[in-house]
């Protein structure tokens, strides 16, 4: 049995793109999938399907960077789970829609390489965007980063974390990573550190 997440860009903002979690569920319950659950409004849904987790139980969890520890949880099966989401979503509500769909051993990865104190931070002030493919430091040669401090940000795992001390609404380095230059061939969508540790429990089963 393995449990995902997906994540999905774009829906439910600003009264464009609906997608309900209500119809969302029966979407991907009329797919096969068991024990499916969705969090907020803002497109996080766990379900679970028969196979193993990518990567395996056994999979190395010491030692081994993020990468490592998630085993396949980025590629493989979840590429599957995504094309076919994406395909029913478009189906269904009538509108493409960029999907992620990540396994429980990527989303604790990610919580445990948050290079941040996130212990000791409120939600507001960490977040994380998760990414469809890894990014080098590079992409955002462009952006000088002593000029946006003290919000930082840091390249993972496909993923970035960002660190904004007043949060995203005030936050002038959100706006700049937020140009879609940045992104080219990349899906990204982010979600507040209460989310991201919130779909790593959920996905735990």
């Amino acid at each position: 049995m393995t449990t995902y997440a997906a994540l999905l860009r774009g829906i439910n903002v600003g009264g464009h793109r609906k997608v309900p979690m209500a119809d969302l569920r029966r979407l991907l319950e009329d797919l096969g999938y068991e024990n499916v659950r969705t969090y907020l409004q803002s497109g996080n849904a766990v379900f679970s399907t028969g196979a193993a987790e990518p990567g395996g139980a056994g999979a190395p969890t010491g030692g081994a960077g993020p990468a490592a520890r998630s085993g396949a949880a980025v590629c493989g099966d979840t590429d599957a789970v995504t094309a076919a989401l994406g395909r029913a979503v478009e189906d269904r509500f009538g509108f493409a829609v960029e999907i992620l769909v990540r396994a429980h051993g990527y989303l604790r990865a990610v919580v445990e390489d948050c290079p941040f104190p996130a212990e000791s931070l409120e939600g507001r002030q960490l977040h994380v965007t998760y990414l469809s493919k890894d990014v080098d430091e590079d992409r955002f040669a462009a952006l000088d980063r002593a000029a946006f401090l003290p919000e930082e940000f840091r390249v993972g795992d496909h993923a970035l974390y960002l660190y904004v001390p007043d949060g995203l609404g005030r936050s002038r380095l959100a706006d700049a990573l937020a140009k879609p230059a940045l992104w080219k061939g990349v899906v990204a969508t982010s979600r507040n550190w209460n989310t991201v540790t919130r779909l790593m429990e959920m996905t735990r089963d």
